[in-house]
């Protein structure tokens, strides 16, 4: 369903895109309206069999079509979104009607540049961004505790085995005494390879590692549960565990996959119910519930999903349903950090907004401390 709603956007968009081409000065010139939409057909052909084949399949093929036809899907929105703006202001020609094509093909080279930027950013490897976070109730003991939180790695036929590897020695660089996972640890067409198993054990913590499923954990008939365990993670689906006493840890299942799937009851209230009193970590791939979270007594809340928007300015439609898009942000005395993504979905593009890892250092902060004191 999702694959035929996206082959549909894009068909759309390059109907727009390649018209428009056809009415570029300096195009029309050098090459006939033919020419254009046979190219055009193309780029089409080789975006469906990136979706249809590449995502499913194995080897170099597969891996070339899924790369090369998602970096045009992300290319596409990207000189539609200028060309779109041109049209609207020069009322799709009937306004300046003479200098329109010019700015036609201004904006289509604007949106050829932004892309060039958004794959070098997109390639690029995650940052890390250092938090420092206070809380009331942390354990003396516990004071200095380093978490490193990644979230959306979408481990796939594009972010493969060795690209893994290369984030897991990022990590263990960090030294971190915690590592959480927040969801969307593989991208969920077919089975995750065994042959990452040695890959991920690598990834350890004297407190240990823990995840949570994310939306793409829950595609077909995707399994990763066992491969996890097998690593070595803690899975918190819908519950909580005391890491150390007066530090507790809970997971909740993706929200997203929940609200549409028609489960019954409430995942954060089984996530928190019965804990134990002292410093609370909510673990949720989707940045919902969060006034509800803090009400709880929550103390701090990870969450992903987001990729901050991933390429501006689709990010301003992601943040119409997820209004904690990215950073920090603080509800009713609960911290909340949602990371932009360690990884990428679709196009290995990023414009503005990197990849990241979150490394946060744990405070004790005394009960009438005000934040940032």
């Amino acid at each position: 369903m999702f694959g035929t709603i996206l082959i549909s956007i894009i068909t759309l968009l390059q109907v727009y895109v390649f018209w428009r081409l056809t009415s570029v000065p300096l195009l029309n010139r050098n090459f006939p309206p033919k020419y254009i939409v046979g190219v055009g057909v193309l780029l089409w052909a080789l975006f469906v069999g990136g979706r249809v084949y590449g995502h499913s399949g194995a080897g170099p093929l597969a891996w070339f079509l899924e790369f090369a036809g998602m970096n045009w899907l992300g290319i596409l929105f990207l000189v539609t979104v200028p060309l779109l703006a041109v049209d609207c202001l020069t009322g799709f020609g009937f306004l300046l009607p003479r200098l329109a094509p010019a700015l036609r093909g201004g904006a289509i080279l604007l949106g050829v540049f932004l892309s060039a930027i958004a794959l070098a950013q997109g390639m690029r490897a995650p940052v890390i961004e250092r938090y420092e976070v206070g809380i009331k109730d942390l354990p003396v003991a516990l004071d200095g505790t380093v978490i490193i939180a990644i979230s959306d790695l979408h481990i796939g036929s594009l972010l493969n085995k060795k690209w893994l590897a290369k984030r897991i020695r990022q990590v263990q660089g960090e030294k971190p005494d915690l590592v959480f996972l927040l969801g969307d640890l593989f991208e969920g067409h077919g089975q995750p390879q065994s042959a990452l198993l040695p890959v991920l054990r690598g990834l350890t913590a004297p407190l240990g590692v823990w995840s949570v499923n994310g939306n793409h954990e829950n595609h077909g008939n995707h399994d990763s549960s066992s491969l996890l365990r097998a690593a070595g993670f803690q899975l918190l689906a819908n519950r909580w565990a005391e890491i150390r006493p007066g530090f507790v840890v809970a997971g909740v299942d993706d929200l997203t996959t929940q609200r549409y799937g028609g489960k019954e009851g409430d995942p954060l209230a089984k996530a928190l119910a019965g804990r134990p009193p002292g410093a609370t970590i909510l673990l949720s791939h989707t940045p919902w519930q969060y006034e509800e979270a803090a009400q709880a007594g929550v103390d701090l809340m990870l969450a992903g999903h987001t990729h901050g928007g991933q390429i501006w300015p689709f990010s301003y439609l992601v943040k119409r349903s997820y209004p904690l898009l990215a950073g920090r942000y603080e509800v009713a005395g609960m911290t909340v950090l949602v990371g932009r993504g360690t990884g990428t979905w679709g196009p290995r593009m990023r414009l503005w907004r990197p990849s990241e890892i979150l490394r946060i250092t744990l405070r004790t902060k005394a009960p009438f401390q005000a934040e940032g004191e």
